[in-house]
């Protein structure tokens, strides 16, 4: 685990220290998001190996199981919500808040590609929800203090609300774009009048 602006807590995958390799790695991480979107968890490796631009052997190198794809993949979505929350951090308040919330709404679709795969006793899958929560609440508690975030719902509210409202996916992001901006209408405090 790493620190981050905030000192809480993060996840950090572990990437190979060759440009080399670390470009093949990051490659094998992308497509596999993609594919697991598209095909679950069932989905070919070789089809992954060959989004990236890579041999099998170069994914088995990598990622020795399966599992060890599922669990890489997932850390890498929770290390990029934990890194989207310190790029926003200078943002107004609710903006930053709404910025780091639709990068949340990605990382709710790769997990939901992959969820049954995940060891969810793991250590490495509560590290990640505390690095989750300490990325995100204070986004949040600084919007409800600006006054534009109601105080009487709290930041797993608003996290399940927009869990549920993925649940189901989407037709196209037009869509989910329309669905998110009402549900942050009934999060975001309207001037009283």
């Amino acid at each position: 685990m790493t620190e981050q602006r905030s000192g809480t807590p993060r996840v950090a995958v572990r990437r190979p220290h060759r440009a080399d390799a670390r470009r093949n790695f990051d490659a094998l991480l992308g497509a596999a998001r993609e594919v697991f979107a598209e095909s679950g968890t069932s989905a070919s490796l070789e089809e992954i190996a060959r989004r990236a631009g890579v041999g099998i052997g170069t994914l088995y190198r990598n990622f020795p199981t399966r599992q060890d794809l599922f669990d890489t993949v997932y850390l890498g979505e929770v290390e990029e919500l934990c890194q989207a929350a310190d790029e926003v951090a200078d943002l107004p308040p609710w903006d930053g808040f709404v910025v780091w919330l639709r990068r949340f709404v990605d990382y709710v679709a790769t997990k939901r590609a992959i969820y049954e795969s995940l060891n969810r006793d793991s250590e490495t899958f509560r590290s990640c929800r505390v690095a989750m929560y300490g990325a995100g609440e204070p986004l949040f508690e600084r919007a409800q203090a600006a006054g534009e975030a109601r105080t009487d719902v709290s930041f797993d509210d608003v996290l399940r609300m927009i869990t549920g409202l993925t649940a189901t996916g989407f037709t196209d992001e037009r869509q989910r774009d329309r669905v998110l901006g009402i549900a942050l209408d009934g999060v975001r405090r309207r001037p009283a009048g």
